[in-house]
């Protein structure tokens, strides 16, 4: 999402709406990676899981993600998964439709298929790739998705390589510098994104950060950025990365896009995460961008956060009157 995109943003809020979609578009995925949200217990409250919903394919999926786009009137999509491309043939259909409909498309994957090729013709579509750290991590994490078959995958492609900054990460150094120079040299790389691990309550896992690891991190990527052109690591954001919102409702991110699961009618609250995250450690790229552009201040009296958070009430409550 580009700040440009947040005026008529504003407007959809104004009017009740949540301008920002994403969908699980299917449960299935032949990846098992450490600390994956999407499969974990509570991320859809804790009454079912991710696994056991239902689960579209075909004219079915097609019609049920379109509906979905007409119910929410979205200016951005996110189709997630699960993989999203094991429903590749149903994508093909889908994609060219969402680009008729003047909606911006972004399909996150780990490419652990090819990503197919009239894709790159659409001008509405970005694809974020997944990668987990070089190749030795990444492939023990994210196999059948390995390096050598992501790589293959790719080809032809225009992607935005985004990595979530795990603990096992900062062991050395120079880990990073390591990614950045390998992936700044690929020819499909468009922009290099990173995330940091964002835990859920209770969580003791080897991923988890420390407070020290994200001033590590926040320190090391806003030296890359300025050696390496292609990552999207600007001030605002990397100050996202050390301030997040407090809780959900604080979180613009998650006040404005609406989470859809495989069944394409569970709602994922209270973000894409799902469960229970723990927002003062939260890494997601996307509410730090915003979290950042929300502490500035008009005319240097009030934030924009604030007035975003009055629109909202504003909608929520003309929605209300005119359901």
């Amino acid at each position: 999402m580009k700040n440009r995109d947040l005026i008529p943003a504003w407007g959809r809020v104004l009017k009740g709406q949540k301008p920002f979609l994403s969908v699980e578009i299917t449960k299935e995925c032949p990846l098992q990676c450490p600390g994956c949200y999407a499969y974990g217990e509570d991320h859809l409250g804790g009454a079912t899981t991710l696994r056991d919903l239902s689960d579209s394919k075909g004219d079915d999926l097609v019609a049920g993600v379109l509906g979905l786009v007409r119910r929410y009137r979205p200016l951005h999509v996110s189709i997630v998964g699960g993989e999203p491309l094991v429903r590749f043939r149903e994508l093909d259909v889908l994609l060219p439709k969402l680009e008729t409909m003047g909606v911006e498309v972004m399909v996150v994957t780990s490419a652990v298929r090819p990503i197919p090729a009239a894709w790159a013709k659409l001008a509405n579509l970005y694809i974020a790739v997944s990668i987990d750290g070089l190749a030795p991590e990444h492939d023990r994490r994210r196999a059948p998705a390995t390096y050598e078959r992501v790589l293959k995958h790719i080809i032809g492609h225009r992607i935005n390589v985004h990595c979530t900054i795990t603990r096992q990460l900062l062991q050395r150094a120079d880990y990073l510098q390591e990614f950045v120079t390998f992936w700044s040299g690929q020819k499909e790389t468009r922009r290099i994104w990173f995330s940091l691990y964002t835990p859920q309550e209770g969580e003791i896992s080897e991923e988890r950060l420390t407070p020290q690891d994200r001033a590590i991190v926040v320190a090391e990527l806003r030296r890359l950025a300025q050696k390496f052109p292609l990552i999207e690591a600007p001030d605002r954001l990397l100050k996202g990365f050390q301030d997040p919102p407090a809780k959900p409702q604080d979180c613009m991110f998650a006040q404005i896009t609406a989470c859809v699961s495989s069944d394409l009618t569970t709602s994922i609250t209270p973000c894409q995460f799902g469960g229970r995250p723990v927002c003062s450690e939260c890494g997601c790229i996307a509410s730090a961008g915003l979290a950042s552009f929300s502490k500035y201040k008009l005319a240097g009296l009030v934030q924009i956060g604030e007035l975003f958070s009055l629109s909202k009430r504003l909608g929520d409550r003309f929605a209300a009157a005119t359901a």
